[in-house]
């Protein structure tokens, strides 16, 4: 008999796409999903739904959701759109990248009031990702024309004054 704190049942991850459970998969596995070791995945077999395991997590604990082709796609593209921000924290704060990434999906989060449990772009579903990527090109798009202007405007005024 365990004395002591009771050990918490694994977390199984049910699929968001068909209902199934999901399966731990590792390298050695004919249902991993990679050539090379990843770590262990969460996998769900009949959608081809998949995700990775939090590092050092001794009950397996998922990162996310599952995610199928356009979900993973999803989360790259977005990923994609949201290095610039990461960039210019880390350059303009000093934090890692890390601290940078999280703050950027937090103020992401926040400005579209989306719910997270965990600043992570792992928690969000396909529409949210979409939604997020479109926001952030027009938030990107309206840095873009702002600035010239002010540049211009600042050009005139000094040319106004001399």
């Amino acid at each position: 008999m365990r004395v002591g704190r009771p050990i918490p049942a694994p977390v199984v991850p049910v699929c968001d796409i068909c209902g199934n459970s999901a399966q731990l998969a590792q390298a050695a596995d004919p249902m991993y999903p990679y050539l090379e070791d990843h770590g262990p995945v969460w996998i769900c077999v009949p959608c081809q739904a998949w995700i990775g395991v939090r590092p050092r997590s001794r009950q397996h604990a998922p990162l996310g959701r599952l995610a199928n082709a356009a979900l993973r796609d999803a989360k790259k593209r977005l990923h994609d759109a949201l290095e610039p921000l990461v960039a210019a924290k880390i350059r303009r704060d000093g934090v890692n990248p890390f601290e940078a990434r999280g703050k950027a999906i937090k103020w992401l989060a926040a400005e579209l009031g989306f719910s997270l449990s965990t600043p992570s772009i792992h928690a969000l579903s396909f529409e949210q990702s979409e939604q997020a990527i479109q926001y952030l090109a027009k938030f990107q798009a309206s840095r873009q024309r702002t600035k010239p202007a002010q540049r211009s405007t600042g050009h005139l005024d000094a040319k106004r004054e001399g």
